[in-house]
């Protein structure tokens, strides 16, 4: 394990590629959610927005160090993200769709952030709160009323997310 290890610390590019593993594999889990429920962003959108996060992420620290140009890489994920999750929004006679998948690449971004600057434990922690989040938290009393969380009549009892 110590060779690993070693091998990691001397080689940036491989704790990079071990990096940007670990961000694919923490945002399958919340792909797998979004792809079991039919979301329009599945498994391969997320996976492919935390590993892309992570590779900028690991890009602005590398290629331009701590400081101001690396923080901008960051702030431009941020900024391209929510653009690529509205894209997911859609509003329907019924209501708005597309809201918690669209939230959910957001974090996924955020995770794959975490990750690509080593904060290994904040970015799986993160992932496994989102999966959970995902998988267990219902509309609630509001379902059970017949209503969504938008205060909607529950005619389209679709997941609004």
């Amino acid at each position: 394990m110590d060779a690993v290890a070693d091998l990691l610390t001397r080689s940036p590019e491989l704790e990079g590629l071990l990096r940007l593993s670990l961000a694919g594999f923490v945002a399958l889990l919340v792909g797998f959610d979004r792809e079991t429920k039919n979301k329009p962003a599945g498994l391969r959108t997320h996976v492919l927005v935390a590993i892309g996060s992570a590779l900028f992420t690991l890009v602005g620290i590398y290629a331009f160090g701590p400081g101001d140009p690396g923080s901008r890489v960051a702030a431009q994920i941020v900024t391209g993200i929510g653009f690529l999750g509205a894209g997911t929004i859609i509003q329907v006679k019924s209501g708005v769709v597309g809201l918690t998948t669209a939230a959910g690449i957001w974090a996924v971004a955020a995770v794959g952030m975490a990750i690509g600057s080593g904060l290994y434990i904040l970015g799986i922690g993160a992932g496994i709160l989102m999966f959970l989040a995902l998988r267990f938290l219902t509309y609630g009393s509001d379902a059970e009323a017949g209503k969504d969380v938008a205060g909607h009549d529950g005619a389209d009892k679709a997941d609004a997310s």
